[in-house]
């Protein structure tokens, strides 16, 4: 890298621990719909969870696209980010994340730019290389049954969706004479004034394909340690060891994904994650639904094959009481090294979520912020 070659500090990317925390905390969305609840409930849960991370010194909010899953409410980011960003002032928001071979790029940096627009300073955009759903549905999303093409496509689709994102395609480019609405074009139309801030791109990823990728273009990086904890350290090796100084980063930035759920009482965290377990085991099986209730797991017969995944899943999950859920934490963020940690609490009830949320936030000791 060139000596003089403009590198920024990641503003608007790098978060400072606060509180006791051993790294900045913030929050993952799945807008997960309990059993006998509705997607509305799911959807003001996700508002009441925006105001208390803000409230609490959470330094940002990302919700994640699924698709063809009854108990998750997230098919839309987009929409679900702007209606998010009315309910808050400060709170970073975000995508992770938008799934690009799901869409066009030009689609997302409308969406995006329209967002930023929304919420100026506020926005993220994290991109995933997977469909998020089952291939049924990704061949519906994308209305073609090659799938492969879109995962291996993804840097070029990165690189357009950049373009798009700068409104910097050279001359003579098919597109050169598209632009994104809102977006840089503003500024050089008459009497144009843009904002000076454009959503920093993030990458996600649960191997290490987005690792290296987020490392060669000096990209923040989310690994997606909730559900692929077996090739964090390995993934989080192969990104730092690829980083190439950017004028995104000067240096690595990583954030991780955890499952941490945070009771009052130990057992009744035992009783949720054994409910969101229980979820987990049905989408496995190709039976996705809603997330049970913790009487429906209790009463559940689970097969020796079930138990095991059970057993294994859970021991991926950071929770029991504040104090429990603070070891585990603090566990983690020495073994990783990561920069964020991005908790993500499954449980049945809204309520349970909010209030893990809560006490993670007085064990650290985070700050109340009016």
């Amino acid at each position: 890298m060139p000596v003089d070659m403009d590198v920024s500090d990641g503003d608007g990317i790098r978060a400072e621990a606060r509180g006791t925390a051993p790294a900045a905390l913030s929050v993952l969305d799945l807008v997960t719909v309990g059993s006998g609840r509705t997607a509305t409930d799911a959807l003001r849960t996700s508002v009441a969870l925006a105001k208390l991370a803000e409230s609490r010194g959470y330094h940002r909010h990302w919700v994640a696209e699924h698709h063809s899953m009854p108990g998750v409410a997230s098919s839309s980011p987009a929409v679900i980010l702007a209606h998010l960003a009315a309910h808050t002032s400060r709170i970073r928001l975000g995508s992770g994340g938008v799934m690009l071979p799901n869409h066009a790029p030009l689609v997302i940096a409308e969406q995006f730019g329209t967002l930023e627009a929304l919420a100026p300073g506020r926005v993220d955009l994290g991109l995933g290389r997977a469909p998020g759903t089952d291939g049924a549905t990704a061949a519906a999303l994308r209305r073609t049954d090659r799938l492969g093409e879109g995962a291996d496509d993804f840097p070029q689709q990165l690189a357009e969706l950049t373009r798009f994102l700068d409104d910097d395609f050279p001359d003579g480019h098919p597109y050169a004479r598209i632009h994104a609405v809102p977006g840089p074009v503003q500024a050089t139309s008459p009497g144009g004034v843009q904002s000076p801030h454009r959503p920093p791109i993030w990458l996600l990823g649960s191997s290490g394909f987005s690792a290296r990728l987020a490392g060669v273009l000096g990209l923040p990086f989310a690994f997606a340690h909730h559900f692929s904890a077996q090739n964090t350290l390995p993934a989080l090796d192969l990104y730092r060891e690829s980083f190439r100084p950017s004028a995104v980063l000067a240096a690595p930035y990583a954030l991780i994904g955890v499952s941490a759920l945070a009771t009052d009482v130990e057992e009744e965290a035992r009783r949720q994650v054994r409910a969101a377990a229980l979820n987990m085991v049905r989408l496995r099986t190709g039976r996705p639904g809603l997330v049970p209730t913790p009487e429906e797991a209790a009463a559940h017969r689970f097969t020796e094959v079930e138990r095991d995944f059970v057993t294994s899943w859970n021991s991926n999950v950071i929770h029991g009481t504040a104090d429990q859920v603070r070891a585990g934490l603090d566990d983690l963020a020495k073994r990783t090294g990561a920069d964020e940690l991005m908790l993500t609490a499954n449980a049945h009830s809204g309520d349970v979520r909010l209030r893990s949320y809560e006490l993670i936030a007085d064990t650290y000791a985070l700050p109340k912020e009016g």
